[in-house]
């Protein structure tokens, strides 16, 4: 996984950077065939081949340009605050999941029985995975690149943008402990690193899942913000 994700992002990110006219779409396309082709001998058809959401952001003279696939959310500050900060969330994998999930959430996280839920879920969860039907990842299949959220907004509208992982996000769309403004300005405070304490925190207090029943006890975390 650590391999796929840090090929698949120097990939994307040279594609990005090198080729500006090119749309995010296409440049995650490229960056998926190319980071597979790296590895021939693996069988990419396997359900549980490596997999990453990806945010990609360009900034040009003109606009914002934005890409989001799977579990994660990107956070865009416009210039009026009447419009306040708005989240592009691909949210099809949650909306999957909160169908299959049940068994597994209605037991303690740890223990054996959570464990054997949480194989059933994901198991299940590989079957609708880049599936016009399901949910799409960037995997080792370029088609998944263009079904990716995409957008624009002019850059005279942004103030900034705000990159988060579907672990990191906890606190607003698991916990329900703060709203997206309030997560920012923790950001904006005390750093992003704040979001993650906060996360974890969170998590500890909760170690079974009892409160918030979950895949697992700790998510892993990623924050990125920019301040224009």
């Amino acid at each position: 996984m650590a391999w796929f994700v840090t090929r698949l992002g120097v990939n994307l990110l040279a594609g990005v950077t090198n080729q500006p006219d090119r749309a995010l779409t296409d440049c995650l396309a490229d960056a998926i065939t190319t980071t597979a082709a790296l590895h021939p001998e693996c069988d990419f058809t396997h359900p549980g081949t490596p997999s990453a959401t990806v945010i990609a952001v360009r900034l040009t003279d003109q606009d914002l340009q934005y890409l989001v696939l799977a579990d994660s959310t990107l956070i865009v500050e416009h210039a009026d605050p009447a419009t306040g900060p708005v989240a592009i969330t691909d949210d099809r994998e949650a909306l999957v999941g909160a169908a299959l999930r049940g068994s597994m959430d209605a037991v303690p996280t740890g223990t054996a029985e959570h464990g054997d839920a949480l194989r059933r879920y994901v198991e299940a969860m590989r079957a609708h995975r880049n599936q016009p039907d399901g949910f799409w990842i960037a995997a080792a299949d370029p088609t998944a690149a263009h079904a990716a959220l995409t957008g624009t907004v002019p850059r005279t509208e942004v103030t900034g943008f705000t990159m988060v992982s579907d672990g990191a996000s906890r606190p607003v769309d698991r916990f329900h402990l703060a709203d997206r403004s309030e997560a920012l300005k923790l950001i904006h405070d005390q750093g992003p690193a704040a979001l993650i304490r906060a996360v974890r925190t969170a998590e500890l207090a909760d170690a079974d899942g009892k409160r918030w029943p979950r895949a697992k006890a700790h998510d892993d975390t990623a924050v990125a913000t920019v301040t224009l």
